[in-house]
């Protein structure tokens, strides 16, 4: 099996058990069963060119309509593996989407192997519902989320329901879940 297919393997594993196991993402299961989520592994090894990746990338969800592409993985295996560099990113990310014109358009959800909400700990449960065997950035179509929030009760519930899922896990169960959190950081195949 090749690099690229182990990373692919470890991160629709991730969003089987994790994403849609654990019900984080109400939204997910429909897109995901339908083979509406395309999942791009990312070359880059610099900010600028995970910037280039990320406009490829809106420009294909633009050029597909959702019935087929709902929402689009950017994978970042090779960049930005320290969280900190990672949210640094996340400015320029969001600068790109509102400088492509892409605000009210697309939306980023992101999830990093490391991912610190401000105000926690690193050891703190709620991490867990954006912790990740890889840097990824999501690209979400906003007109797809409000037509779901507006049939779906109580969004407004779903953070602190998603903290309640993960603070009941058992120790067995976050070693199953998320085993690229417990091996040697020499491992996590960057």
């Amino acid at each position: 099996m090749s690099h690229d297919e182990d990373i692919l393997r470890a991160v629709e594993q991730w969003l089987t058990d994790v994403v849609v196991g654990l019900n984080l993402c109400p939204f997910a299961r429909k897109p995901m069963r339908a083979g509406q989520v395309r999942y791009a592994i990312s070359g880059a090894r610099s900010d600028e060119e995970l910037m280039e990746n990320l406009r490829v990338e809106m420009e294909r969800l633009d050029r597909e309509p959702a019935e087929t592409l709902e929402t689009t993985l950017v994978i970042v295996p090779c960049h930005l593996e320290r969280f900190e560099d990672f949210n640094q990113f996340l400015d320029l990310a969001e600068w790109l989407i509102e400088r492509g014109g892409y605000s009210g358009i697309y939306q980023l959800a992101t999830f990093h192997p490391d991912y610190q909400f401000a105000g926690t700990d690193a050891g703190d449960a709620e991490n867990l519902t954006n912790r990740a065997p890889y840097p990824i950035l999501h690209l979400i179509r906003e007109a797809s989320i409000e037509q779901v929030l507006e049939r779906y009760p109580d969004p407004e519930s779903i953070p602190e329901n998603n903290i309640r899922r993960v603070r009941a896990l058992t120790a067995e169960q976050c070693l199953q879940l998320f085993p690229y959190l417990f091996r040697d950081d020499n491992s996590r195949g960057h």
